[in-house]
C-alpha cells in the first residue's frame, strides 16, 4: 500500500537503505539539536545509525515505509520521513531534517505531497501526527501542510534529548 518513492519539486522520498547509514551519520543522526524532539536518542557510533536502518528494513513495507529525502538536483540526503499505517484507515508519521537544511520549505513540501497522496487512497481518512509543544518548526510545518492541531495531548511521549519524563505533545490531523 505505500509507495515506494514519492516526488517533489526538489526532493525525492526513497525507502532508507544500509548504504545510507554514513551520509545519516554526518547530516543529522548525531545533531542532538536535530535529534532534540526525536523518539530517539541522537546516535554515538556509526553502528547505532546502522541498528535503526536495520529496524527500518525490518518492518514490512506494507505497514511502514521509512523514508530518506534527497535533493532530486544532488542526491543529498537531508532528511528522513516514516510512514505508517495506523490502522484501516488512517496513517501517521513523523519527519527529520538536517539542520543545514531547516528554513527552506524542504519538509513541507514533502508532507503536502503525502498528505495528498494520503487522502487520495480510498481506504485512508485520517493522516496525523503528534510534536511536542515546545517543537514550534514541526508545528509550523503540520500547519503549512494543511493539518489541523486537534488538540493538546498531556504527558504523552518521551523524547529522550528533553528528558525521561513524557511530555506535552500537540496532535494534529488531516481527515476527509
Amino acid at each position: 500500500m505505500l509507495p515506494a518513492t514519492f516526488r517533489t519539486a526538489r526532493l525525492t522520498l526513497r525507502p532508507i537503505a544500509m548504504a545510507d547509514a554514513g551520509p545519516i551519520f554526518a547530516a543529522y543522526s548525531r545533531n542532538p539539536e536535530v535529534t532534540r524532539f526525536l523518539i530517539w536518542q541522537p546516535h554515538r557510533t556509526r553502528g547505532d545509525i546502522e541498528a535503526y536502518i536495520r529496524a527500518c528494513l525490518a518492518t514490512p513495507p506494507h505497514r511502514a515505509r521509512t523514508y530518506v529525502l534527497v535533493g532530486r538536483k544532488d542526491s543529498v540526503i537531508r532528511g528522513g520521513f516514516d510512514l505508517r499505517q495506523a490502522g484501516r484507515h488512517r496513517l501517521e508519521f513523523g519527519y527529520v531534517l538536517a539542520r543545514a537544511f531547516w528554513g527552506q520549505g524542504l519538509m513541507t513540501e514533502a508532507l503536502t505531497e503525502i498528505v495528498r497522496w494520503g487522502l487520495a487512497q480510498p481506504a485512508i481518512f485520517r493522516i496525523g501526527a503528534v510534536c511536542d509543544v515546545e517543537n514550534v518548526g514541526s508545528a509550523r510545518v503540520m500547519e503549512k501542510s494543511g493539518l489541523v492541531r486537534e488538540g493538546l495531548l498531556r504527558r504523552y511521549l518521551v523524547h529522550p534529548g528533553m528528558g525521561q519524563e513524557p511530555r506535552d505533545c500537540f496532535s494534529y490531523a488531516l481527515v476527509r
